[in-house]
């Protein structure tokens, strides 16, 4: 198909808005590539560079000379909003299928038909759907022009991101006319993610491969153990830092509380995370238009978010590997002379980065408990139905079958809503792929800790080395160096916002699935019979009182008279309506003493009278020991009981640890059986692992 330049470059300006604009290096040899079908094509090109506009070009250029639809297979499809923009303006029709669109399947599908959608965007997940692959792609299969893989590193067993559904493609690519047009596009790709892609993508596809280094990032990293300091440093650089940017965190947890800490300091900041919902579009918009100074985002905010002046990232803790880093510290600065990109490194991030690794892939204890509840289910086994079977959470038994479904043969197949076992064996390449990747993982989080201890100015020519650039040249920051020192008295404001800190503990509203036998309880819970909503202190081992709370637990054997009156802090503020007109505590046959005394001080501290009147029926396992929610709810089935009720009125209903939740939802269902007006739940701590 021959290529028209003159229309390429029209589609460029169209696109960006600018009358101006001209290709950047490699960005329409990429196009040309493409269209006139030279073959498979991998770009890697480092954030900013523009990868979107030479697909959209090429789709748009394809569909005016005659050719079929262009499928985009992407990870980030809430997060390509800018590009799709881009994509309208030059007259690109896109339409996207997933999972929070399905009422408008049926009217993209006919739009397909008919020939008036120039580009279709899907999730890798979609090609798992049996009713998406016979529906929809087999209406455009014969059709389609081009196939995009965009953040093609996700598709390697190495890639940072790696998401099992991608493997879903190799299979694809390999049934694929050798002729059909596929382009590959990914910012972060070291030699080993290379060889990969080209192992998965065909031997003889071409690679561009674009300059890694970006001379506008001033990098920098500062070791501060402490949250308080890390806090501290924020409050306190951010006044002075120009611009705009986002501090990237690497738990949800940390992100609302760096963000509700920054907002106590006066600061215009919004948490973005994956529980952000159908306000991330706002918090994105609010960023792009300078009405926050920062988003305080998890990872989600990563991979297709566009904002070309941001002038700060910041990490309040280091990242899992370098890919990863450049990933999110690459946003920053695109459009701008210079930019700011810190790593602030604390004490916790190790144990974090640890617990993903280790979480990454199941181990084969989890995998034969699994395997062997579905072979001793005939009739197979629905998720809900597997979590009552085994001792696994949730997010372990969606990614064991997960990655079992994803095997080449499968062990596992789903038939309706149940998974069941079929004849083929689990291949051994399984464990050795997942002890590679997991040794793999390894390395790669001790490259960041070099990364840590590295000189100022040395940080862009190791991360380009890293990922297998050639470091050349490199510049010495443009911005001054930062400082590491923080300030005390912000030090001491930080512990004081962590130790006002209270986390709200939701009622339970049903029983789990299958109810409670020995109680003689299934299906929802009476809203006059559920707790009401409670308050935690702390999460468990956290910087503020959780670290206390767990010192008092475990070292003294007796929580302290600080957290008494913490506690009494913390329910005047609560101020629960009607309030509590006494107190009880959750008992324990292991530890009898230590809740119900905390309690009773407790309850001194607030007038109350304190009346022990929950008792255990037998010792069961401790619920940290249960890894899911039935299992949790069915190791308190008849384990709790109350001995006699002398007061009706309002309950302060007092525990150490939540975990699921379950002990204080029993607790309550008996308290307000017996007659109890309302309960209020109330405990130190949250383990921060409730499901």
């Amino acid at each position: 198909m021959e290529y028209n330049s003159a229309q390429a470059l029209e589609l460029l300006r169209m696109g960006s808005g600018r009358v101006d604009a001209t290709f950047r290096d490699g960005q329409e040899e990429a196009i040309r590539h493409i269209v006139e079908g030279k073959g498979r094509l991998l770009v890697v090109q480092k954030t900013g560079w523009g990868k979107s506009f030479v697909y959209f070009i090429a789709t748009k250029l394809l569909r005016t000379a005659g050719a079929g639809p262009a499928l985009l297979i992407s990870p980030l499809l809430a997060l390509m909003r800018n590009q799709v923009i881009a994509a309208e303006r030059m007259g690109v029709r896109a339409a996207t299928i997933n999972s929070d669109n399905q009422e408008d399947w049926a009217a993209i599908e006919r739009r397909l038909i008919a020939g008036s959608i120039d580009i279709l965007l899907i999730s890798p997940e979609r090609l798992a759907n049996e009713r998406f692959r016979s529906q929809v792609l087999g209406l455009i299969a014969a059709r389609i022009s081009l196939l995009v893989i965009d953040e093609a590193h996700c598709i390697s067993d190495w890639g940072h991101d790696f998401r099992p559904h991608y493997r879903l493609l190799e299979r694809m690519v390999k049934i694929m006319p050798p002729n059909l047009r596929l382009l590959a596009t990914t910012a972060t790709a070291n030699n080993r993610v290379m060889d990969d892609l080209k192992a998965v993508l065909g031997p003889n596809i071409d690679v561009v491969r674009g300059d890694l280094n970006r001379p506008s990032l001033s990098l920098q990293a500062i070791s501060l153990p402490r949250q308080e300091e890390r806090l501290a440093w924020l409050a306190e650089q951010l006044g002075r830092l120009e611009g705009h940017g986002i501090i990237y965190t690497l738990t949800v947890r940390d992100a609302l509380q760096v963000a509700g800490w920054l907002k106590s300091q006066g600061f215009a900041i919004e948490a973005y995370t994956g529980q952000t919902g159908d306000r991330r579009e706002e918090f994105e918009q609010a960023l792009t238009n300078n009405t926050v100074k920062a988003l305080v985002a998890t990872q989600a905010l990563g991979m297709g978010y566009d904002k070309p002046d941001l002038a700060f990232v910041i990490h309040y803790q280091m990242p899992g590997s370098v890919v990863a880093y450049y990933q999110q510290v690459g946003r920053a600065g695109r459009a701008l002379d210079a930019a700011y990109g810190v790593l602030l490194s604390g004490e916790e991030e190790n144990e974090i980065t640890d617990w993903f690794i280790q979480s990454s892939f199941p181990t084969q204890d989890e995998v034969a408990e699994v395997l062997n509840a579905l072979e001793d289910s005939h009739g197979g086994l629905s998720i809900p139905e597997l979590l009552s079977k085994v001792n696994l959470s949730r997010a372990r038994v969606d990614k064991t079958v997960s990655l079992l479904s994803l095997e080449s043969p499968a062990p596992i197949a789903k038939q309706g809503t149940k998974w069941q076992l079929i004849a083929s064996d689990l291949n051994q390449s399984f464990w050795d792929r997942a002890e590679r990747l997991t040794a793999l993982r390894q390395d790669e989080h001790q490259q960041m800790k070099d990364y840590v201890k590295l000189p100022f100015g040395q940080h862009m020519a190791f991360l380009i080395d890293a990922l297998d650039g050639v470091p050349g040249n490199v510049n010495w920051p443009a911005l001054p160096q930062l400082p590491s020192s923080v300030n005390p008295e912000l030090v001491k404001d930080a512990v004081s916002f962590l130790r006002r800190t209270s986390l709200p503990i939701e009622p339970r509203k049903k029983w789990p699935d299958g109810g409670m036998p020995m109680y003689d309880v299934k299906g929802n819970i009476p809203p006059e019979l559920q707790a009401n909503p409670g308050k935690a202190l702390c999460v468990w081992g956290d910087a503020g009182w959780g670290s206390i709370v767990r010192a008092d637990r475990y070292q003294h054997g007796y929580f302290s008279d600080e957290l008494v009156h913490a506690c009494v802090e913390m329910i005047r503020n609560w101020g629960p309506k009607p309030a509590p007109t006494w107190v009880t505590a959750i008992p324990s046959l292991k530890h009898p003493e230590i809740v119900p005394n905390f309690a009773k001080r407790l309850a001194g501290a607030l007038g109350l009278p304190f009346h022990n009147i929950l008792a255990k029926t037998e010792d069961r396992p401790e619920q940290k020991t249960m890894a899911n929610s039935t299992q949790q709810a069915r190791n308190l089935d008849g384990s709790l009981r109350i001995d006699q009720i002398t007061h009706a009125g309002p309950v302060l209903l007092v525990d150490d640890i939540v975990n699921s939740r379950w002990t204080l939802t029993v607790a309550a269902w008996l308290l307000r059986t017996a007659g109890c007006a309302e309960v209020w739940p109330m405990a130190l701590s949250l383990t921060g692992h409730d499901e």
